[in-house]
């Protein structure tokens, strides 16, 4: 396949990227090309997408079967929430337009950010645990905003122009030998990963995510949960959610060390499960992909 992925030299676009070269061809859309040669197996353009006008000029140069759109400013309080909510509305706007013009499928990064529990002002408790892809998403920041904007963009495209696009909405994303999940400060103080109920999912999950959503036969626009399989503590989730916040819904099925987020519909649609825990990953010494 012909596959476009942006923002393929980010933290986790690299890593899809790298994975992708293997069986395709991949042209990765940045802001800038790599400083010296990049991968061997891939092709490079350098542009700004949110101007609408080059992202089609290329899309249509181009003609991919596919498009992965990763590119984002992926997290709250480094820029101006104004700039944070254009930079990632206007790109995912005029990545998914154009990849509806040519015809070719996308899946794209959304984020449990959709939800809005963690940048809240006071996090609230789920409406039920395990969290669904049905459940409420009730942002109050422009980033988790951004996502939500982003995910009607793709039903928007899909219902428009008939082609299949996944929301992949991943949580805090760790890379192996690289766990701040695991670090002290976050082990000892409960309310550094209470915002997200301590969920987190390794960057190779993710990839797989990615190349099973590619392959899945979907139909219009499906949003995927994607979390690792316990949370962060490798605590009793219920039992750290009433201690920490007092309550629990109603609604609450989990057992043991779960993490918060339901990954049924993943497992149902595209085939996958989380592979990867941090008690192996976290001390995994892995070099991360050079793109």
């Amino acid at each position: 396949m012909d596959i476009i992925v942006t923002g393929g030299r980010g933290t986790t676009g690299r890593w899809i990227v790298d994975r992708l070269a293997d069986e395709h061809r991949v042209v990765c859309l940045d802001r800038s090309p790599p400083d010296g040669d990049g991968h061997s197996d891939v092709e490079y353009y350098a542009l700004d997408l949110t101007d609408a006008g080059s992202v089609l000029d290329v899309m249509t140069d181009i003609d991919p079967d596919t498009v992965v759109h990763w590119a984002a400013i992926p997290v709250a309080g480094t820029h101006p929430g104004v700039d944070l909510y254009r930079n990632n509305t206007l790109a995912a706007h005029s990545v998914l337009t154009a990849s509806g013009r040519v015809g070719a499928r996308v899946v794209q990064a959304s984020s449990d950010g959709a939800y809005g529990f963690f940048f809240a002002e006071e996090t609230p408790v789920p409406d039920s645990i395990p969290v669904p892809e049905a459940h409420a998403c009730r942002p109050e920041d422009p980033y988790g905003l951004s996502k939500v904007v982003t995910e009607e963009i793709g039903e928007t495209i899909a219902r428009r122009d008939g082609v299949s696009i996944a929301s992949l909405r991943p949580t805090w994303i760790q890379e192996p030998g690289a766990y701040p999940c695991r670090d002290d400060s976050y082990v000892s103080d409960r309310s550094a990963g209470a915002g997200n109920f301590w969920s987190y999912v390794d960057v190779r999950d993710v990839v797989n995510m990615v190349v099973a959503a590619l392959a899945a036969d979907i139909d219009g626009h499906e949003a995927f949960n994607c979390a690792a399989a316990d949370n962060a503590l490798g605590e009793t989730l219920a039992e750290l959610v009433e201690d920490y916040y007092g309550s629990l819904p109603d609604d609450c099925g989990v057992v043991g060390d779960a993490s918060v987020y339901d990954t049924s519909k993943a497992e149902r649609l595209l085939d996958w499960t989380p592979t990867h825990s941090w008690r192996d990953a976290a001390e995994e010494e892995t070099d991360p992909p050079t793109v």
